[in-house]
C-alpha cells in the first residue's frame, strides 16, 4: 500500500472510530508499527491528527487564533452559554475562564445578576463592565494573546488566593480517554489552578470539540463536575462519557 493510501486509511479510521491504534493498523495492513507511526507524525505535522501514546486521536479544530475561533460554531457556543449561565446563582462567586465560549457565557448572564466574577480574561472583564451588580476580579499575569487570557507563574499564584462556588472552564478537546485538553502547557496549568479553587467545575464544549484532543491535558474526568455541550445524547462520544459516569448537561 502506498503512503498516500495509508494516510487516507488512517484519516478514515479517525473519522469512523475516533482514534487510531498503531499496532492494530500495522496488523491489519501487514506493515510495521514504525511505518504507521511515521505516517501519523506526518499527519500530525499537517495538523490532521493529535498523536498520543500508541496511536492518534482526532485533532481539535478549536486551536486556531482567538479571532478565528469567534467564527467557529457560534450557535453551539450560544446554546452552551445559555445553559452555563443558568448555573450561576444570585450572590454566588463564579470563576469564568477565557475563550470564545466563556465570552458567550458572560454575554448570557442577566445584566442585573448580583454575583462575583473572577476571571483571567480581559475580554471577559470588559464584557461585564455594563453589569452594575457584578463584582469583577481580574487576575493578572503574562497575557497569552492566542486566547486573550493571562497565564504563567504570576497568574497561577494569583489564583491561589481566590475561591468560588462555580468554575466554568473552556477546553479545546473533550475525549473519553484523553480527558480534557488544550493546546498550550501554561494555559493548561492556569485552567487547573482555576478549577482547583471552585466547589464545582463544569466544562464548556460545543459539539466540534467532542471526541477530539489537543496536546496538553487540563483535567481528567474525575476533576470535573460535568460537561455542558450541544452534542446530542446519541453522539457516540457522549454515550461513552455517560457510561463513564460523566454528568452531561445538554444544550438543545
Amino acid at each position: 500500500m502506498l503512503a498516500a493510501q495509508r494516510r487516507a486509511h488512517l484519516l478514515g479510521l479517525l473519522a469512523r472510530e475516533g482514534k487510531v491504534v498503531a499496532k492494530d493498523v500495522a496488523a491489519e495492513l501487514d506493515i510495521s508499527e514504525d511505518s504507521v507511526r511515521r505516517d501519523l507524525r506526518d499527519l500530525a505535522a499537517e495538523g490532521l491528527c493529535q498523536r498520543v501514546y500508541g496511536g492518534a486521536l482526532p485533532v481539535s479544530p478549536a486551536v486556531v487564533d482567538y479571532a478565528a475561533r469567534q467564527e467557529l460554531a457560534p450557535d453551539g457556543k450560544r446554546k452552551v452559554a445559555a445553559v452555563a449561565a443558568g448555573l450561576v446563582r444570585p450572590g454566588s462567586a463564579l470563576i469564568l475562564d477565557g475563550g470564545t465560549t466563556a465570552l458567550a457565557v458572560a454575554r448570557a448572564l442577566p445584566s442585573e445578576l448580583d454575583c462575583t466574577v473572577i476571571t483571567h480574561s480581559p475580554t471577559i472583564a470588559a464584557a461585564l463592565l455594563g453589569h452594575p451588580r457584578a463584582e469583577l476580579f481580574l487576575l493578572g499575569g503574562r497575557v497569552f494573546k492566542h486566547s486573550a487570557v493571562t497565564c504563567g507563574a504570576a497568574a497561577v499564584e494569583a489564583a491561589q488566593y481566590v475561591s468560588a462556588d462555580l468554575c466554568l472552564l473552556g477546553v479545546t478537546g473533550v475525549h473519553p480517554e484523553a480527558g480534557l485538553t488544550t493546546g498550550d502547557a501554561e494555559e493548561a496549568a492556569m485552567k487547573r489552578a482555576l478549577a482547583a479553587r471552585a466547589a464545582d467545575t463544569y466544562v464548556l464544549a460545543s459539539s466540534e470539540k467532542i471526541g477530539t484532543a489537543s496536546r496538553f491535558r487540563v483535567l481528567s474526568w474525575e476533576g470535573a463536575s460535568g460537561l455542558i455541550t450541544d452534542a446530542g445524547p446519541d453522539d457516540p462520544v457522549i454515550e461513552r462519557l455517560t457510561a463513564l459516569g460523566v454528568r452531561i448537561l445538554t444544550a438543545g
